[in-house]
């Protein structure tokens, strides 16, 4: 089983359970917080660009809920905003803020609700919450070598805009297993 959590309007098909608080066809439950999944029963959880909507306390019951429902060796594909490349592209190249706003609070209308990111990763940051709610092997995923990749999300935005080929991926792209 595979989950995709904050799918919005992507459908990666029937083999994924798509879940979003948003309302499409697709959606088959709309609280990532709290799984309708056994224990130990998806192979794969993939979340892009969602989990900064949750602040630092409230994450750690989330991931530990996810790790719920991943089987053991079952992956945690996450994707957030990078915080170093921010950086980068801020300090020492000047960008103007306006270019990472929506990389750092992510605006968005859900439902009548307007949603802020409430936070920002870094790798050292990432990868000791991962390990922190029992999550192991932490480590880099590459957006064009996994079965997702042909549908195009957060997990791919890049600087300049969509220049997959010659930008600098803007995207904290890490995962972890059971």
């Amino acid at each position: 089983m595979k989950l995709h959590l904050c799918c919005g309007k992507r459908n990666f098909g029937a083999d994924w359970f798509h879940i979003d608080r948003a309302n499409y066809p697709h959606i088959h439950s709309h609280d990532i917080t709290k799984l309708p999944y056994s224990d130990n029963s998806a192979d794969l959880i993939y979340c892009s660009h969602g989990l900064e909507y949750f602040d630092r306390d409230e994450v750690v019951p989330v991931l530990i809920e996810w790790r719920r429902v991943l089987k053991k060796g079952g992956v945690l594909r996450i994707a957030v905003p990078n915080f170093t490349k921010i950086s980068l592209f801020y300090f020492e190249f000047g960008m103007p803020l306006n270019v990472f706003l929506g990389l750092l609070y992510g605006r968005m209308e859900v439902d009548g609700d307007v949603i802020y990111h409430k936070t920002v990763y870094d790798y050292p940051s990432l990868k000791k919450l991962l390990s922190d709610c029992g999550f192991r092997g932490v480590r880099f995923w590459d957006w064009r070598k996994v079965d997702h990749g042909g549908f195009d999300d957060h997990s791919q935005a890049y600087l300049p805009h969509m220049d997959k080929d010659n930008g600098v991926l803007m995207s904290l792209n890490m995962e972890a297993k059971k």
